[in-house]
């Protein structure tokens, strides 16, 4: 038994050497552990899962849940803001309860769990609407507490791998470590819409594998760390830091709000902690509210800057996304911002700081304040792009109001008179149709008009039924009594992703079937309309287009443009079918590369307030309290997101004057952060003694003064006992 016990002795003391060498290896010719690459590979496929899931997010609202645009905003923003407060969370578990190590594995599996469960809820054949509604938001809720938890663990647990004589090596590692995310997301905001739009699965988008691959990158995220785990130096829990300030100032507000009158004051709030809390700790706290009170503007910027996934995406979908051949998708976009990071970077900090440097005394808040004016810039030229995005937009009718256009399929030219007027004063030749939509009058939420019809001489007349707020094609056609009329509702809302939208009109006499790229049109005879669906852009010079009697043809429609309504009238000519197309609904006109300065001006601010604000917010803090500072800079993004959530669902405007409102607020808080700026004294952390020591200083002062005061109190007292003495005896 002994002998047995002597063995598994040796046998766990080798294990221990095994263990203590497998976190001392290093990576080869480098004084770098080798359980980083674990991290950092960890950490890109992390961003890949998160940025690449979020760059589809806006469209899956608007065009597979079919949500309007306002309400995909703010369901976006709501879990953008959502991923932001849980890191808090996930600062306190890891602190006071698992350490990091292990709260980053067990979140990344609530993390795997919700994207598979947002991957489920883009499968058209689970369930109903509401099915997928549910596992949407489910699975959305368990992605923003899995990210969110371990968004404060996976940075801190790659430092906690380097010793601290090698702090050069660990500020190379968290160099290397940004690298990480920025490659992640530029590569999954490049791919996922590529896998959302080109890839059709159930006979549309593939939303489904849009959000499987995401998932995918997440669960190699999860092995790839756990595969590591011998190499990981593991820190036990030390404490929340976080908590422990909280409970501090919530123990010195309760002592003030409860103090008697006999109790003397005090020259900062916070020295009421001073019988349970140290007062060193009461220091640094006081030089971390300092901060904080700075960061009160901040959430504007946020607002701003997260728009990139929600209304500028939303307004790509409204702009030309063609180069040459080649064609972007909407949500694509997104990619220039890691991109444009990348590029930035090193640029301000070897040649733009330098040189500004040289005339004027840069500082951290200076740099931040600049930030907001070029965010506020890039919100400007947003408006300006979306006032031209608009022209090509036909504005729906309001109330007591429909729009109305005309189709001449009747040989000759034909005159139109309505009760009100004449919308349609010349005459509407043979195979056209007018010009634009033109808004008709009703006085009533549904009107039926009597419409005079005169072609080559001969009148005719329709009654038609219109309500209110609809648009409408009127169809005019020959018949044995003069021209006919029929109504047909129009679609006049530009497709939610940028693509063309198409409808023929079949004036033959036999019903026809046409193919256009993966779209089939059965169109029946007689003047009947196809249903409107959307193609893919390009140019269509060879369309099968064949006949019940099983005679087919091409047909030239020419270019089919992004955004465009079309309407292909299907006439006979010479015995063969010849295609006539008129456009209802402009294509955009407006190229997607007047987007890039927006992006431009939008990532120059981020370099500036981003990376400068959480540089100055560690630079004020002590060691111990950098946490806090972590958390509260968290927060400032968390609390902008849900601005936007309240103004796109209150406001109410139009989106180019939403912008103007956006960049006018942020200009300013601009304003307000600059002056509070100017009051702001630089500390360093390395003052905390000194500050220490200064407050004793003042404590001292202010018991003496205390003390003279009582002296002098009962001085006073004392001679004014002796007079009235005195005076009694007279």
């Amino acid at each position: 038994m002994t002998r047995l016990l002597l063995l598994d002795a040796v046998f766990f003391f080798f294990f221990l050497l095994d263990e203590t060498a497998m976190m001392r290896a290093k990576l080869c010719g480098t004084n770098y552990p080798a359980s980083i690459c674990f991290i950092v590979v960890n950490e890109f496929c992390e961003r890949f899962s998160f940025y690449g899931m979020k760059a589809v997010l806006t469209l899956y609202f608007l065009s597979y849940l079919h949500w309007d645009q306002d309400l995909s905003t703010a369901v976006y923003h709501a879990f953008s803001s959502l991923c932001y407060f849980t890191p808090v969370l996930g600062a306190l578990i890891a602190d006071s309860w698992l350490g990091k190590y292990r709260t980053i594995i067990y979140l990344s599996l609530v993390y795997v769990l919700g994207h598979v469960v947002k991957s489920l809820g883009a499968v058209p054949l689970l369930g109903t609407t509401t099915v997928h509604i549910g596992l949407s938001m489910a699975g959305l809720v368990l992605i923003a507490f899995g990210t969110g938890g371990i968004k404060p663990c996976v940075a801190a647990f790659g430092g906690d791998q380097f010793p601290e004589e090698q702090a050069s090596e660990r500020m190379k590692f968290f160099s290397i470590f940004y690298m990480s995310i920025n490659a992640g997301s530029l590569l999954s905001t490049i791919i996922t819409p590529l896998l959302r739009g080109d890839v059709k699965c159930f006979g549309q988008d593939c939303y489904a594998l849009a959000f499987g691959l995401p998932a995918a990158l997440m669960m190699a995220a999860l092995v790839v760390l756990m595969s590591g785990s011998r190499l990981y130096k593991k820190n036990p829990p030390e404490g929340n830091i976080l908590l422990e300030v909280c409970k501090c100032v919530s123990y010195a507000i309760q002592k003030r709000w409860r103090r008697s009158k006999h109790e003397s004051s005090r020259r900062h709030w916070l020295d009421w902690a001073e019988d349970k809390y140290s007062k060193r700790l009461i220091t640094e706290i006081k030089m971390v509210l300092k901060v904080l009170v700075l960061f009160i503007p901040l959430p504007m910027f946020w607002a701003l800057f997260d728009q990139q996934g929600s209304r500028w995406t939303l307004q790509s979908t409204r702009m030309n996304l063609g180069f040459g051949v080649y064609a972007i998708k909407p949500d694509q976009m997104q990619m220039l911002n890691p991109l444009l990071i990348l590029v930035l970077v090193p640029i301000f900090d070897l040649l733009v700081y330098p040189l500004v440097g040289c005339r004027i005394n840069i500082t951290p808040l200076r740099k931040m304040a600049t930030g907001m004016v070029f965010a506020a810039l890039a919100f400007g030229a947003a408006a300006l792009v979306e006032v031209n995005v608009m022209k090509t937009a036909v504005r729906p009718a309001s109330a007591g109001t429909c729009l109305l256009q005309v189709f001449n399929l009747a040989p000759g030219g034909v005159s139109l008179h309505f009760p009100a007027g004449d919308p349609f004063p010349e005459p509407l030749p043979y195979l056209q149709d007018s010009a634009h939509y033109l808004t008709l009058p009703l006085g009533a939420p549904s009107s039926t008009l009597r419409i005079h019809v005169r072609r080559d001489g001969s009148s005719s007349e329709c009654d038609v039924t219109f309500a209110q707020q609809e648009a409408y094609s009127l169809i005019l056609r020959p018949s044995a009594n003069g021209t006919a009329c029929s109504l047909v509702h129009d679609h006049i809302q530009k497709d939610d992703e940028g693509a063309p939208l198409l409808r023929f009109i079949n004036t033959l006499q036999e019903a026809v079937q046409v193919t256009v790229a993966e779209q089939v049109f059965q169109v029946w005879s007689h003047d009947k309309v196809s249903a409107n669906k959307t193609v893919q852009r390009g140019e269509y010079n060879r369309v099968r287009c064949c006949l019940s009697s099983q005679a087919c043809s091409d047909l030239d429609l020419g270019l089919l443009d992004f955004g465009g309504s079309y309407t292909v009238i299907l006439v006979e000519d010479s015995g063969r079918v010849v295609a006539h197309k008129m456009v209802d609904v402009q294509p955009n006109h407006v190229h997607i590369a007047w987007q890039v300065p927006q992006y431009l001006l939008i990532t120059m601010g981020e370099v500036m307030f981003s990376i400068t604000g959480l540089e100055f917010s560690y630079s004020q803090a002590p060691a111990n309290m950098k946490s806090v500072l972590q958390a509260g800079w968290l927060l400032t993004v968390a609390f902008g997101n849900i601005i936007v959530l309240i103004v796109a669902e209150g406001a109410g405007l139009e989106q180019w004057k939403e912008f103007l409102l956006f960049a006018g607020l942020l200009l300013g808080v601009c304003i307000i952060f600059s002056i509070m700026s100017y009051f702001y004294t630089y500390v360093r952390p390395q003052q905390v003694d000194t500050l220490y020591l200064q407050d004793q200083d003042q404590d001292q002062e202010q018991d003496q003064e205390q003390d003279q005061d009582q002296s002098d109190d009962t001085l006073h007292k004392k001679g004014s006992d002796k007079e009235v003495d005195k005076n009694t005896r007279l």
